[in-house]
């Protein structure tokens, strides 16, 4: 059963890696945040693939555990994972970024599509997370909340002031993960704003933190399934690729935001008929 589990996973985090490409071809600005949202794919295929409480045929359903994109640039990988999940037709995907689009290129409230809050000013999310795991705290529900940030994100001093905050209430249905695919807009984060061993200066401030492989599935959904410490909120620092899955675009700063040809679409496509090949056998 485990094995079947981290199959369907894997199966999934190709045909959201498909997703991207469909959307970052068709969309309306013809641009999009193409690194940081293919370097999150894995973590979200594993959150709503095997993770998270919720009903797509119910998105209102109390008892459904939140997520929160606070790197709200990064929507390729969420809308990917909600199309997987069955909260949007696939069809919907080719109206990224077009006028009148409930899918533009930071998520927007629409519970009923599964986004569950609107983000993408930096920093902030943490915050919205603390606010939001709290509230179920204090009600006495069992629903988690789970907070995926950018690496360059924690140049911001909110994000401390989070860290500090979700120990001091005891928040253990809070998870927080960090992308760390060392690249911002500007350009590596060690360059622009050094954060450090991040890891252990997050731990300092007293949450239960892991480093993992951010494109291992099983490293992946280990620290997410992992039974939380009572009172204990917990960080997981997942080291990934930005750009991961597609030759042209791997560690390369350029597709942070860049247009996607139909050439390099055709490549991308390639590559990953390739990898699904790989894989089958």
């Amino acid at each position: 059963m485990e094995n079947q589990n981290i199959e369907k996973i894997k199966q999934m985090a190709m045909k959201m890696r498909q997703n991207a490409l469909d959307m970052s071809l068709s969309a309306g600005i013809k641009a999009a945040h193409f690194g940081g949202g293919l370097s999150t794919i894995e973590i979200l295929a594993v959150l709503y693939g095997d993770v998270m409480k919720y009903d797509s045929k119910n998105p209102r359903w109390e008892e459904r555990d939140r997520f929160i994109l606070s790197k709200g640039h990064g929507v390729l990988s969420y809308y990917a994972a909600l199309v997987e999940a069955g909260f949007i037709p696939k069809e919907e995907l080719m109206t990224f970024e077009k006028n009148q689009s409930a899918l533009l290129g930071h998520p927007v409230i629409n519970r009923d599509k599964g986004i569950e809050f609107t983000t993408g000013s930096l920093g902030m999310g943490l915050s919205l997370g603390i606010g939001v795991a709290l509230s179920f705290k204090k009600k006495e529900k069992e629903n988690k909340v789970y907070v995926l940030m950018g690496d360059g994100e924690c140049n911001e001093g909110s994000v401390w002031e989070g860290f500090m905050s979700a120990p001091q209430y005891g928040l253990d249905n809070l998870t927080i993960i960090i992308d760390r695919n060392s690249y911002q807009l500007g350009g590596l984060t060690k360059d622009v704003m050094d954060v450090g061993d991040v890891a252990s200066k997050i731990k300092s401030f007293g949450l239960e933190t892991m480093e993992v492989d951010g494109h291992d599935i099983e490293q992946i959904r280990s620290a997410l399934k992992k039974e939380a410490i009572p009172n204990t909120p917990r960080a997981i620092i997942a080291k990934t690729v930005k750009g991961k899955g597609f030759s042209f675009s791997e560690n390369n700063n350029a597709w942070h935001h860049a247009v996607l040809t139909k050439d390099q679409y055709n490549t991308g496509m390639e590559e990953l008929c390739e990898e699904r090949a790989a894989c089958i056998e």
